[in-house]
Parts: structure tokens; sequence; C-alpha cells
């Protein structure tokens, strides 16, 4: 995705060329559906907060200050919305500790497919705290370094740093049991 388009397609719209901004919906769409599914797992969901990021997008063009990526200040714009309305709808979450586990005997080293293996990583990282969610979502499932991380939730890089450390602790200490236990028979 080249900055130069992104660059190109902002000025066009801000000179009036509305149609231009199909060009930013077009490469944007996937991945900020991507990041709002990560946010709530609803795919309906995720597709209604992402065209609310763009219309939002769209009108605060203008807001653009140029210091930072298009796609920094996208992505920022729209995590922002999606952290602010998951507030006020919040997903359905379960705890770690509820997520049924497999009836399987098999444990992870013995066969627990990649499918099966990544589905109690979604669920469990679904189960964390939001302010743990957020931070692991951005930086492992969007490639965002800590600073972009920071820069697009709006914090220190510092407390970023610890939310990584602190969700991963978290995970580490959940994982190990759920991915062992015996899988859950297909209905």
């Amino acid at each position: 995705m080249s900055a130069s388009e992104d660059q190109s397609d902002v000025e066009r719209v801000l000179l009036g060329d509305i149609a231009a901004f199909e060009g930013i919906v077009h490469r944007w769409q996937g991945p900020l559906i991507n990041l709002a599914y990560r946010f709530c797992q609803d795919r309906g969901r995720a597709e209604e907060l992402a065209q609310e990021a763009f219309l939002r997008c769209y009108r605060a063009l203008r807001q653009w200050r140029r210091d930072a990526a298009f796609s920094t200040w996208l992505f920022a714009l729209a995590t922002n919305l999606y952290r602010t309305e998951l507030r006020r709808i919040p997903p359905r979450t379960q705890s770690l500790d509820d997520i049924a586990e497999p009836a399987d005997a098999r444990v992870f080293d013995e066969g627990l497919e990649d499918r099966d293996r990544d589905l109690v990583v979604r669920r469990a990282l679904v189960a964390l705290p939001g302010k743990y969610r957020e931070v692991l979502i951005l930086f492992y499932f969007h490639d965002m370094d800590v600073a972009a991380a920071a820069l697009s939730l709006g914090l220190p890089e510092g407390t970023i740093k610890a939310r990584l450390f602190r969700g991963r602790e978290i995970l580490r200490s959940k994982l190990p049991q759920m991915l062992a236990a015996p899988r859950l028979k297909e209905a």
C-alpha cells in the first residue's frame, strides 16, 4: 500500500474530488474490517465499525497533519472509534477459565491441529481484559511497533510495553493448559 497513493487521494478529496475517497476505501477496507474484527469477533459488527471509521475519516481528512503516515492516522482514528464503541456496547466475552475444554485426550504436541490451536488462542485473546487485548491485537495482528500502537491508542510507549508484557504473561499462564486439554467433539 503506497503512502504516495494515500497522499494523492487525500489531496484530491480535499480539492473537491469526492470520488478519490474510493481509492482510500479500496486500499484500507480489508485492514480496517480485520482490525475491527479482532476487537469484536463479529464480522457484521466489524463491517459496520469499519464503515463508521471511513465516515469519520472522510469528515476529518483536513485534520490529518501529515506528521505521520496516513495509515497510522487512519488506524489511530479507527482504533479510537472501535474502543469507544466497544465500551458502549461491549462484545460478549468469557473468562479464560470458562472456555470449554476439548474432549479428546490428544495433547497439543500429539496432533492438535493448527486450526484448533488458533481457535483456542483467539478465544483466549478475546477473554483478556480490553486494555491488554487492544495492545496485543495492534502489535501482533496488525504488525504495529510499540510507537505506532502508542500513537494509535493515545498512550505512552511505556504503558504499551507494560500492557504487552502483562497480556503475554496472562496468556502464557492460561494457554498451556488450554492447548493440552482434550478437544471438543464436533457436533
